[in-house]
């Protein structure tokens, strides 16, 4: 698919993520336009018992159609008929293996919004039906490729990195147990700095914290810290050997989004991921455990 403009099919326009990657797309004055690629195709999709789904379709809808002129329509099978790759992008992460089931044939490259599942069962069936239909998959949240941890992970003068301390804001919702809601994000950031391999997690929580603590194999330690309590931003304390950094992931002129849409451009192109699945996998897991751990109060090992 390389040397031609790439038609991209969404679906679910019941995300923000959906305007600002067709925004990103889409427009050429934009100081981070990521070219080679146009939205031509969108289904709206959307949960009914969901209300930050139910509620967001009709707006979005009507910008991707009417603001730059997407074809609304109506099946996740017809997108995949009418595109060369797919940003699947429902909010609900319940959704995303039925929705992948219905597209995997087509074989077109597929980028899952995070979480790529609300379960390590639905995650292991997704990667099934990928690989047995050989479609590129990938599925992040975009902080975590935050320009503020991308130029500290590449900073190397204080030593190997030994920890991290992540938090940013924790709303629960119903339908997304525990830190498949908003936690993912911070979880995204942690395992992009300590990979795979964490081999415990404990969680402690009240009506306005959480607080995550994982342990991993080669002795580091990684802590989440989520918020319920009036401060909604994200950031980071990266640990070395010689030196604490805190990391700014607003401080960047480049958004995240941009960050993330050149590595999906990129899975698109090359049918390569960034990510490595088992990655993707102990992440689920790791969110797993740590909602089991919430209710227990134990240790959960991995």
């Amino acid at each position: 698919m390389t040397g031609k403009k790439l038609r991209i099919g969404i679906v679910g326009l019941d995300t923000s993520h959906a305007s600002a990657f067709t925004q990103l797309l889409h427009d050429k004055n934009h100081a981070y336009h990521v070219p080679g690629g146009e939205v031509a195709v969108a289904f709206p999709g959307g949960s009914a018992d969901f209300e930050m789904s139910y509620s967001r379709i009709v707006g979005f809808t009507e910008q991707i159609r009417n603001q730059y002129g997407v074809t609304i329509v109506d099946s996740p099978e017809a997108v995949a008929e009418k595109c060369d790759a797919v940003l699947l992008l429902s909010v609900d992460g319940r959704v995303h293996l039925e929705q992948f089931r219905r597209i995997a044939a087509y074989r077109k490259p597929v980028f899952i919004d995070k979480p790529m599942a609300v379960c390590s069962a639905d995650a292991r069936a997704i990667a099934e039906l990928a690989r047995l239909h050989g479609v590129p998959l990938m599925s992040c949240s975009a902080l975590r490729y935050a320009e503020g941890l991308t130029e500290a992970l590449q900073e190397s003068e204080s030593g190997k990195v030994i920890g991290m301390d992540c938090y940013g804001p924790m709303a629960l919702q119903p339908t997304q147990p525990g830190l498949f809601w908003y936690g993912v994000h911070t979880v995204e950031m942690l395992y992009r700095t300590l990979g795979k391999g964490c081999k415990r997690v404990s969680a402690v929580t009240n009506e306005e914290h959480d607080f995550v603590i994982g342990e991993w194999e080669n002795g580091m330690i990684g802590t989440i810290r989520g918020n319920r309590r009036g401060n909604s931003q994200f950031g980071v304390l990266l640990h070395r050997e010689n030196h604490t950094r805190f990391i700014d992931v607003y401080n960047h002129p480049k958004s995240y989004y941009a960050s993330l849409l050149e590595k999906i451009m990129s899975l698109f192109t090359t049918g390569k991921s960034d990510i490595d699945v088992e990655e993707t996998f102990q992440m689920i897991r790791f969110m797993e455990a740590a909602n089991e751990s919430r209710v227990s109060g134990l240790a959960v090992n991995l």
